[in-house]
């Protein structure tokens, strides 16, 4: 067999390895670093086998992206091998934090941070060599790269490269905006690898001149927060999955003029007096409560981080992550704020991906109010003062979505809080935690709802994670209640008494609209427009932001108006007072693929219908 017939035929066969690796990869739903039994990886390091990584200096002009070379071989190529990326750089020696492993026994005692299987180098198995490019961001650390053989299931480490690093890798990086408490607030988080005590954390903000520049900056202080590996609930984040956060840092923007357009840089000032500036942001201001403008907001999911590198793709995790993130980054100048209703990394516990997350969704957090919802993947352990006694969040029991993230919550354990954005207000709830009449978060929904004032912010949304509502899901149809149990049945009276607008839901991963409703029944025949009395609240499914997609049942509810098993999300726009329209929008064209519009006036909402007001007299 001639030299190009062997490397064609390499070739073939790496390609019927890799699609056999796809169709044996772990079931839809598994975090990918999961699969690694990272606690049963031996060390032998063989003098034939190497990894070789470039650049060594990364982000020598600032960056916070980079892509590394990696090339790589051995004398003894298997299907199964694959090269990973740790961070820190010396991963093998310490003590292990799990009690199952043998302290005489050689092992690893981390998670790498991300992974890809050797033979994604075409000619990998037939030459013993390969490349891969691996996009890194700055994580406040150095990183190698590693070959291992044996597969996920039993690793054994025979190569490791010497460490990259980034010229600064403690730089303040990924900021995400947040509106404050009140209108004219906004904060802004990041993250760095300083603590306080090395370095003052600051934001340096001022409004935009008419003819550009910056009209009298201000610097403001940082607080700074972080956790620990003690903060963690459970296995992996305590064990394998944890990874040093660093320190999360925020700032608040107060007195600020609606509407107006601001800029920004994160900065860090040293002990010298010498200052580490991230880079150059702007935003705008939200308008003031019942603000009269055009008003445009965003809501989806569940969506998840994906890697563009192609790594950690084979346990088809959240393939619509990115198409949705660069769907939203094209559109940057068409909407104002979002909301992303829960499940937002999928990290379960492996730390790292918490700051990959907020690295991809960072074009976004960077200009645009990014808020944010407790999902099951971020809260749920058990016994942990939950609502549900399930490991999803994989030991991290809401700590880093409380930390990494602001939302104006009076207690940040609870995670509900509103939102007024001009003509509208959002009541976000928190399904991790009891939401039936009587409990805390019961009242803080009724008082939500209660106190806002419908002939100024006449569109009232309500939002969760878990489906309170109305959903065709074919798990919830197989439960018989196409809802969380116990989910609309406590809140139902409360949508229908101070008339919510629209009730958005996560957690199933699709989309899905129903007819406004009440008790199970559609109160109007209408699907399209929506006037006159309102009497009913539409429910929304916007689950689809990127993670693998659910099922429907069979039967379509008569409830339900338009379903799409797709990766997507939802746009509201309100032109005034009295004329909405509501937007499903898919993100791989970011085409409309259902809509309606309302148009309604004050007396509209007024008007009594079933269980939405008291009883009344006529007497004089």
């Amino acid at each position: 067999m001639g030299r190009m017939a062997h490397v064609v035929l390499a070739a073939v066969l790496a390609m019927a390895a890799a699609a056999a690796m796809v169709s044996a990869s772990p079931a839809e739903g598994i975090q990918p670093l999961s699969k690694i039994a990272i606690h049963k990886a031996t060390v032998d390091l063989h003098g034939s086998a190497y990894v070789r990584a470039t650049p060594a200096l990364l982000g020598d002009q600032g960056e916070d992206t980079a892509w590394v070379t990696v090339k790589y071989g051995w004398e003894n190529p298997s299907a199964d091998d694959w090269i990973a990326v740790f961070s820190p750089a010396d991963f093998i020696s310490g003590s292990c934090p799990n009690p199952r492993r043998n302290p005489d026994e050689p092992g690893l005692c981390t998670a790498p941070i991300k992974y890809q299987y050797a033979n994604y180098s075409a000619n990998y198995r037939y030459w013993g060599k390969g490349t891969i490019r691996f996009q890194i961001i700055n994580q406040r650390s150095d990183f190698s790269f590693a070959l291992f053989t044996g597969g996920f299931e039993n690793p054994k480490l025979v190569a490791v490269s010497k460490p990259v690093a980034f010229k600064n890798p403690k730089a303040p990086v990924f900021p995400r905006l947040a509106q404050g408490k009140t209108h004219d607030e906004m904060t802004v988080t990041w993250t760095s690898g300083y603590d306080m005590d090395e370095a003052y954390p600051l934001v340096e903000w001022g409004m935009v001149a008419p003819g550009g520049g910056v009209r009298n900056p201000t610097r403001t202080p940082a607080g700074t927060l972080t956790f620990n590996r003690g903060s963690m609930c459970g296995e992996p984040a305590r064990t394998v999955g944890w990874r040093d956060p660093g320190f999360i840092h925020t700032a608040f923007m107060r007195d600020l003029w609606p509407n107006k357009e601001y800029t920004y840089k994160i900065g860090h000032e040293l002990s010298d007096g010498t200052m580490v500036w991230g880079k150059p942001y702007t935003f705008r201001a939200p308008p003031t409560p019942g603000q009269n403008s055009l008003q445009r907001i965003i809501v989806f999911g569940d969506m998840g981080k994906a890697e563009r590198d192609g790594s950690n793709e084979f346990a088809n995790y959240q393939p619509g992550s990115l198409n949705t993130t660069d769907t939203l980054v094209k559109d940057l100048d068409n909407y104002d704020i979002v909301f992303h209703i829960g499940d937002m990394p999928y990290a379960n516990g492996y730390l790292s991906q918490w700051d990959q997350f907020t690295a991809q969704v960072a074009p976004i957090s960077a200009r645009k109010p990014y808020m944010v919802a407790s999902g099951n993947h971020e809260r749920d352990w058990p016994n942990t003062g939950g609502f549900f006694d399930v490991k999803d969040s994989g030991g991290e029991c809401g700590v880093p979505a409380e930390t990494m993230y602001y939302y104006p919550a009076e207690n940040r354990a609870n995670f509900w809080y509103k939102v007024d954005y001009g003509m509208f207000r959002f009541c976000v709830a928190d399904t991790g935690h009891d939401w039936r009449e009587g409990t805390p978060q019961h009242k803080f929904i009724e008082e939500c709802l209660s106190t806002v004032d419908r002939k100024h912010q006449p569109w009232l949304i309500f939002a969760a994670h878990r489906v309170l509502g109305y959903s065709s899901n074919a798990w919830y149809a197989a439960e018989g209640s196409f809802e969380e149990p116990e989910g609309r049945e406590s809140l139902q009276k409360l949508w229908q008494r101070y008339r919510v607008d629209m009730a958005f839901f996560g957690h199933v991963h699709n989309y899905e609209r129903t007819c406004p409703l009440y008790q199970s029944q559609c109160v109007t025949g209408e699907r399209s427009h929506y006037s006159g009395t309102m009497n009913g609240t539409i429910f929304v499914v916007a689950g689809g932001g990127g993670s693998h997609l659910s099922s429907y049942t069979t039967a379509i509810p008569r409830w339900s108006v338009f379903r799409d098993q797709d990766y997507g999300f939802v746009k509201l726009t309100a032109f005034n007072h009295s004329s909405l329209l509501f937007e499903y929008k898919k993100s791989s064209d970011g085409n409309v693929y259902d809509s309606f519009t309302v148009d309604r006036d004050y007396r509209n909402v007024l008007s009594c219908v079933h269980d939405s007001c008291f009883p009344t007299t006529l007497a004089l």
